[in-house]
């Protein structure tokens, strides 16, 4: 099980990204969140198995192609019993 915290930079904000990304969720076997920042980015976490992450990102980036200019990741500590995908609001 792995997990990714990613920042996405770029025109990611009202053009459907978040919807996006949730989308894309419900076709591959992860879970995590996606949310808009104040600074006018997008941030995303997804966990699943490496194979699982990476065709998500894959997809993600093929359907978000053109909005993202800079993309930042990390990898992060899973995180025990995460159902689902959401989007979720502003901190």
């Amino acid at each position: 099980m792995v997990r990714q915290r990613l920042i996405f930079q770029g025109r990611v904000q009202r053009v459907g990204f978040r919807a996006r990304a949730r989308f894309v969720a419900e076709h591959h076997y992860v879970t995590g969140w996606v949310r808009n920042e104040p600074d006018g980015t997008v941030m995303l976490e997804i966990q699943g198995s490496e194979p699982a992450v990476a065709d998500y990102l894959a997809e993600l980036r093929r359907r978000t192609s053109g909005l993202v200019e800079r993309e930042m990741h990390a990898d992060i500590a899973p995180v025990p019993d995460e159902r689902g995908f959401t989007i979720e609001r502003q901190l």
